[in-house]
Order: structure tokens, then C-alpha cells, then sequence
């Protein structure tokens, strides 16, 4: 019983996998590209067109490419000629997926994924700039009358772009080719033009050739009809001499006979001859006139043909002049536009930067202006509000001082002197005391050489300390007087000091 169980298990299993490989071996039909997708042995993708292919599980997936065509309607307007004219083209491309192999790769790279209407908007642009570039380089003269080239050009420019996103051109339909200008109307009444005259013409020519042969036919009529007439006269006349000179070989002699009949014979022979001349010279004078009134009739045929030729032709180079002035004014108006956007317009934005930039300028150098009198007003102010407290402060200290010495100004000024003397005393010495000598050497000979009988040395000294200037004499240059506490009493010019001792 296990064994069984077994087995069936297997078989179970075997048929499990057998379903699921068979399950992912997928078919291709006709109308569509398999693309396999994963690991493909390096390349992007792997593409199948007809037969089927074994799709691994896990490491491998597919997707399927339409291969139906796609119909675009592309009505280019205003593209630009190689005449500078613009034409309307109204066309339609039946384009599709393309089965080569390179091609196929780079539409599964390009358009796997992509609906139908975006296939169509991507092919829409590359046919549209691939008809602009076709038509610019040809003539209006080619696209209007050479429409194999014309669509041999678009096929060529148009495949080989198609083919870098694995596209193919299958066919392109060009309905009806517009300009602005009027200039393939005016081509088109020109050829109607050229072709009503050369009708004409053949009709001329033909009329020309009938009137020709009938005139050819009425000559040979009326050479007949006077050879028949000649003949008949000849018959006339013949007969009519037998019977002469039948009579007069009756009534007379047969030598006067013959005489009269030679004579009646050469006579009637003359007038025969005569009337058979006036005949041939009636014919004649008929067959010049017929001729004459035929070249007269083909002349004026040919007259009212040339005619008619030249007024068509006058009438189409008048259209065609018509056209080329219209072309022309469209494209001085081109030029004229282009010259504005290129220099006008340009000259107009650049005026109006540097005007903006003139008035930002002025602004910002008003606002630096008034920023800086501001600083200066504010700085100045500032001073004068600091300078203001310092006086005030200082007025309500001297006030204060005033009236810490019992209102006596003299008094005052004396206590703010004592506060400054330290600072006095300190510049008399600083005096001294920056005067740098490096060395001195006074030749004193022990002698009194003086009035005062102190020695050089000493003059020396007492000299070099006048220099400074004493604290009374600052006081005096100060325009006051030193207090008599500082100064101390001064000697009466009548007492003779005391000498030293000795």
C-alpha cells in the first residue's frame, strides 16, 4: 500500500512539472513580436517573430509587440521651402513595428510598454520634423510637380528615423500641397495656359492642312472641268471644219477649196486654241484665288493662335509676377520682422535694463546718501547730547564747588586748583626728567668767579634749574596769581642775605 502511495505521488508530481513547463512554453502568432525579458545571455531582450519560445520561471518574463500598422494623419502647415515659401502639405504615414532583427530589439528597448496612442504622438513628432527638414530643401516647383522625389526624399529621412525607435515606414499619402502665396495656383493656370494654346495650335495646324488639300482638290477639279471644256472645243471645231469643207469642196474649185479650208482650218484651229488658253488661264486666275483665300484664312488662324498664345502667356507672367511680388512682400515682411526681434527688440530690452539700472543706481546711491547723513546726523547728535551732559555735569560740579566755598568764587577756583597742582608739579618734572644727558664735564678752579661768589659748579646747576620754569611764573602766564602759602615771603631787596659760613 505505501508503495502504491508512492507512486502515485510521484506520478502526481511528475505531472505537476510536465503541465508547468509545458505552460511556459509560449507561442508567437503572426500579427505579434514575442520579447523575453531577464537573463537572455547579455542582451536586453530576446525577440521571436513567428514559432514560440521556452520561457524559464523566475528568471525570465515576456511581453508581447503588436505588429498592426498604425495610420497618422500628419497635415504640416507652414513649412518653409527652399524658396522661402510657405506651403501647406497634408499628408498620411502608415507606419508599423519593423520584424528586422536589429530593429526589433530596439523596439522592444524603446516601445515595450508604451499604449497605442503614445506609439502614435512619438512617430507624430519624428514624421513632423522630418517633413519640415524634406520640404526645406526642395524647390515648389519639385514637391508641386516631381512627387516621385517627393516622397522618395520623405520615405528615406523619415525611415531612418523611424528606425531608431523600431519603427518602420510602410507607406506615406501627400493629398494636396497649399501656399500661401498662390504661387502652385499660379503654376498650375501657367501649364492650363500653355496647354489651351498648344490645343490651338494643333487645331490650326490641322484646320491648315484640311484647308490645304481641298484647295489642292478644287484645283483638280478645274483642271478637269477646262480639259473637258478644251476637249469639247476641239471636238467643235473639228467637226465644224469637216462640214466647211465638205460645202466647199461642193461650191467650189477644188484647189480654192483647199485653200479656204486650210485657211477656215488654221482660223477655227487658232480659236480653239484660243478659247482652250482662256480656259486653262480662267483656271488658273480660280486656282490663285482659292490659293490666296487660303493663305489668307491660315494666316489669320495663325494670327488668332499666336495672339491667343501671347495674351495667355502675358496673362501668366502677369499671375507669376504677381506671385513673386506677393512672395517677395511675405518675405521683406520676414526680414523686416526678423531685423525687429533681432535688433529692435533687443535694443528695447537693453534701454530699458540700463534706464532700470540707472534708476536702481540713483536709488541705491540716494539711499546711501541719506543713510550716511543719517549716521552723521545721528553720530553729531550723539556728540552734541554727550558734550551737552559733560557741560551740564560739569556746570552742576562747579555750582557744587561754588557753594562748598561759601559762594566765593576765589576760593573755589582755589580748591580746583589744589586738585590740578600734583598734575603741575608732575609737568615740571616730566621737564626735567626727559631731558637726556649722557655725560657733562665742568672745569671748576675752586675760585669764586662769580658776582654772587658761588662757584661754576654751582652757577651751573643753578643755571640748568632756571630753565625750568618756576610754578609762579606758569601761574603768571596762566593769568593768575600764585597764593602766598605756595610762593612764601618775599625777601626785601634791601637785606643782604647771610653767607655760609666757611
Amino acid at each position: 500500500m505505501t508503495q502504491i502511495l508512492i507512486i502515485v505521488v510521484a506520478a502526481i508530481v511528475v505531472f505537476v512539472t510536465i503541465s508547468a513547463l509545458v505552460a511556459r512554453y509560449k507561442r508567437c502568432p503572426s500579427d505579434k513580436i514575442l520579447v523575453i525579458y531577464g537573463r537572455t545571455g547579455g542582451s536586453s531582450a530576446k525577440c521571436v517573430h513567428g514559432g514560440g519560445a521556452f520561457i524559464w520561471p523566475v528568471i525570465q518574463d515576456y511581453a508581447f509587440l503588436d505588429l498592426k500598422p498604425l495610420s497618422i494623419e500628419a497635415n504640416l502647415t507652414n513649412a518653409l521651402s527652399r524658396q522661402n515659401i510657405r506651403v501647406d502639405v497634408p499628408c498620411r504615414f502608415t507606419i508599423a513595428i519593423s520584424t528586422e532583427a536589429d530593429t526589433m530589439n530596439t523596439a522592444a528597448e524603446r516601445l515595450l510598454g508604451l499604449s497605442y496612442e503614445n506609439i502614435q504622438e512619438l512617430a507624430k513628432d519624428i514624421l513632423f520634423g522630418q517633413l519640415r527638414l524634406v520640404i526645406a530643401t526642395m524647390t515648389i516647383e519639385e514637391i508641386n510637380s516631381d512627387r516621385d522625389k517627393f516622397l522618395d526624399n520623405i520615405s528615406k529621412n523619415v525611415d531612418s528615423e523611424l528606425k531608431k525607435i523600431g519603427l518602420k515606414l510602410i507607406n506615406v499619402n501627400v493629398t494636396d500641397i497649399k501656399d500661401e502665396s498662390g504661387y502652385i495656383e499660379a503654376l498650375g493656370k501657367e501649364a492650363a495656359a500653355k496647354a489651351i494654346n498648344e490645343a490651338k495650335v494643333s487645331v490650326a495646324e490641322q484646320e491648315k492642312i484640311g484647308e490645304t488639300g481641298k484647295a489642292l482638290a478644287d484645283r483638280e477639279k478645274d483642271t478637269q472641268i477646262a480639259e473637258t471644256h478644251r476637249d469639247r472645243d476641239v471636238k467643235i471645231a473639228i467637226t465644224q471644219k469637216d462640214r466647211e469643207i465638205s460645202i466647199a469642196a461642193a461650191a467650189k474649185d477644188e484647189a480654192i477649196g483647199k485653200a479656204e479650208a486650210q485657211r477656215d482650218t488654221r482660223v477655227k484651229t487658232s480659236e480653239a486654241n484660243a478659247i482652250a488658253i482662256t480656259g486653262e488661264n480662267a483656271a488658273k486666275i480660280s486656282i490663285a484665288n482659292s490659293e490666296a483665300l487660303r493663305r489668307e484664312k491660315e494666316a489669320e488662324s495663325l494670327r488668332i493662335a499666336i495672339t491667343a498664345e501671347k495674351v495667355q502667356q502675358a496673362k501668366a507672367l502677369e499671375e507669376s509676377y504677381v506671385a513673386e511680388q506677393k512672395a517677395e512682400l511675405a518675405r521683406s515682411e520676414r526680414e523686416r520682422s526678423t531685423q525687429i526681434a533681432n535688433i529692435v527688440i533687443p535694443a528695447e530690452i537693453a534701454k530699458q535694463r540700463a534706464i532700470i539700472e540707472a534708476q536702481a543706481d540713483a536709488e541705491r546711491i540716494r539711499e546711501n546718501a541719506k543713510g550716511e547723513a543719517d549716521a552723521i546726523y545721528a553720530k553729531m547728535e550723539a556728540e552734541a547730547k554727550g558734550l551737552y551732559e559733560i557741560l551740564t555735569k560739569q556746570a552742576e560740579g562747579y555750582k557744587d564747588v561754588v557753594a562748598a566755598a561759601g559762594g566765593d568764587p576765589t576760593k573755589a577756583f582755589q580748591l580746583l586748583l589744589l586738585e590740578k597742582l600734583p598734575e603741575l608739579v608732575r609737568t615740571q618734572v616730566e621737564a626735567v626728567k626727559n631731558i637726556k644727558i649722557d655725560k657733562i664735564t665742568v672745569w671748576d678752579s675752586g675760585n669764586g668767579g662769580s658776582d654772587n661768589g658761588n662757584s661754576s659748579t654751582a652757577n651751573f646747576v643753578s643755571g640748568m634749574m632756571k630753565t625750568v620754569p618756576p610754578l609762579n611764573d606758569l601761574f603768571n602766564m596762566a593769568g593768575l596769581n600764585l597764593p602766598t602759602y605756595l610762593k612764601g615771603e618775599d625777601t626785601p631787596k634791601d637785606v643782604t642775605p647771610v653767607e655760609p659760613k666757611k
